[in-house]
């Protein structure tokens, strides 16, 4: 694009174009004729062009907006899953304490119980060979 002229948005023709137009015109004035309907059909022609892109390009953005649509609807999928794993995982470490606090009692119990066995069996070894020898 051209930096002397500013961009017209009303105007379909490219610069390119415009300049065509002023060739074709300057040489309908100076002799070698091009017919107006060849001109026109260029137009025409450059002007279908362009809304044929348009409609691909058209086409492209809705397609993006239904990908950005479905992008968001996973991010809230994935967003819904991360929380309930999350729940999970905090509901676990809960239970995996309780379980652990749960077996540190039953191990002082065994260990209490051994404990207590050994002084009974002591108390009645050495209680009889004490009194015995006394």
């Amino acid at each position: 694009m051209s930096g002397a002229q500013p961009y017209d948005p009303y105007n379909p023709f490219s610069d390119e174009a415009a300049r065509e137009a002023q060739h074709a015109a300057a040489l309908g004035n100076g002799g070698g004729a091009v017919p107006t309907t060849q001109t026109s059909d260029v137009s025409h022609d450059k002007l279908h062009n362009l809304q044929n892109t348009l409609d691909e390009t058209a086409g492209i953005m809705r397609n993006n907006l239904e990908a950005i649509n479905q992008r968001g609807e996973t991010l809230d999928d994935m967003d819904t899953r991360a929380n309930e794993l999350s729940n999970n995982a905090k509901m676990f470490n809960r239970s995996a304490n309780q379980v652990r606090k749960d077996m540190w009692k039953k191990n002082m119990k065994l260990k209490l119980c051994v404990a207590l066995v050994i002084v009974i069996l002591l108390i009645v070894i050495i209680v009889p060979i004490v009194v015995h020898f006394t």
